[in-house]
């Protein structure tokens, strides 16, 4: 089957399990069609009942999903003798001789295994939903008549696709890449400065694909991913809607909440050292105690584009209304672990009466990022936190000078 073949307006269904790599072959495929109507689903049950009920152009489906397997989808489809062939992708994490010739015998139209190997997805994609020289454009949808901006930002809060991108991520990963393949030091040195990136990767491999102990830091992140597959997902973000700030102003927002989280992350990580704490997990937690305002701003650039009016005082009204309420909204969507969401917390209050060293170290760090040119480390010496902690003012220059 070739793109001519199409409607004007493909239906695609994707079935895959991993709530991450759904996401990439959502955006991966919304990349080269933004028009598709997208019927997207985690199980093989759900998968089968929407077969059933509609009519496909394409399928995406993995192998290893629950209840109908992707192979018995295939045949499924298969069976019911289509012509021209309904196009089906199968995705799989089985890459053996065994696993392939079984699958053969159905003709999927391709057989790719994971980590998929995004370059090639594309161009099949490519190859089926669109002729050649084609290109779609897909225009913004203006906002609803009486839309106002605090109705907006709150119908978006529990939908958010999370911050901007600070990194070039295509940059990042080609330095990263040596002859033996990804090199994950290189790699985390590239982007561990990125709340995005280390937020998507950290829940990534705490899905429930991955066992043990709950995943904290970038770096347990990407020594529990497939390399691969950490490729992919951090690829995959430059594929998201206004992912790179087009607006000065939001930018220049965006600069001050990146560097005040840099800047916390890196004092926490300095205290946690000279206190022989968990340095990574202090730093993971400061790097993303700004996520939610950095999120929000990406909103509020949906908000410009479909129309809405904005200036400072709108950006900062709103801000302070949905910025926290928007980091905790991702935090629990993405289901990082209790313990550092907890972390985080604390960077902003120390609730309660026991309190433990990382979050005061944590609480002390972005205490010292957010001191003015005009302030220094005295101004924290004698604070509570910092009596706790058993620091002081000859400590706290130390961390700030290193």
């Amino acid at each position: 089957m070739t793109a001519v073949d199409l409607p004007a307006v493909p239906r695609v269904l994707i079935a895959e399990a991993d709530p991450w790599s759904r996401d990439l072959l959502k955006q991966v495929l919304l990349n080269v069609r933004c028009d598709a109507r997208l019927d997207v689903c985690a199980d093989g049950q759900q998968a089968a009942t929407l077969l059933r009920e509609k009519t496909y152009d394409l399928i995406l489906a993995d192998w290893e999903l629950a209840g109908v397997d992707g192979l018995s989808l295939l045949r499924s489809v298969r069976q019911q003798r289509r012509s021209p062939t309904l196009p089906f992708i199968l995705l799989s994490s089985r890459n053996d001789s065994a696993s392939v010739r079984e699958a053969l015998p159905l003709a999927p139209t391709a057989y790719l295994t994971h980590p998929l190997n995004m370059e090639n997805l594309t161009q099949r994609l490519q190859d089926l939903l669109l002729n050649e020289g084609e290109s779609v454009y897909c225009e913004i949808p203006a906002l609803a008549p009486g839309m106002t901006l605090p109705a907006f930002l709150e119908r978006r809060r529990e939908v958010s696709d999370g911050a901007p991108l600070r990194v070039d991520v295509k940059t990042a990963v080609q330095r990263s890449l040596g002859p033996e393949g990804l090199d994950l030091q290189q790699l985390e040195d590239q982007v561990r400065m990125d709340p995005q990136i280390t937020a998507v990767l950290i829940a990534a491999a705490n899905t429930a694909g991955y066992h043990g102990t709950p995943v904290q830091t970038l770096h347990a992140a990407l020594n529990k991913l497939v390399p691969g597959q950490s490729m992919n997902l951090i690829l995959g973000l430059a594929l998201k809607h206004n992912v790179v700030l087009g607006d000065p102003g939001l930018l220049a927002y965006a600069e001050r909440h990146w560097q005040l989280s840099e800047d916390s992350a890196e004092y926490a990580r300095r205290l946690a050292r000279m206190l022989e704490l968990d340095h990574q997990r202090c730093y993971s937690a400061c790097i993303l105690h700004r996520l939610g305002d950095l999120a929000l701003l990406r909103c509020l650039e949906d908000w410009r584009q479909a129309g809405g009016a904005l200036d400072d005082e709108a950006i900062g009204e709103a801000l302070d209304t949905f910025g926290a309420a928007y980091g905790s909204a991702l935090r629990t969507r993405w289901r990082l672990p209790l313990e550092l969401r907890q972390l985080i917390a604390a960077t902003y209050s120390l609730e309660g009466g026991v309190y433990s060293r990382e979050a005061l170290v944590v609480n002390l760090a972005t205490q010292m990022a957010r001191l003015t040119e005009h302030e220094g480390p005295q101004e924290l010496a004698g604070s509570k936190t910092a009596r706790l902690l058993k620091v002081g003012l000859s400590e706290l220059m130390r961390v700030r000078k290193i």
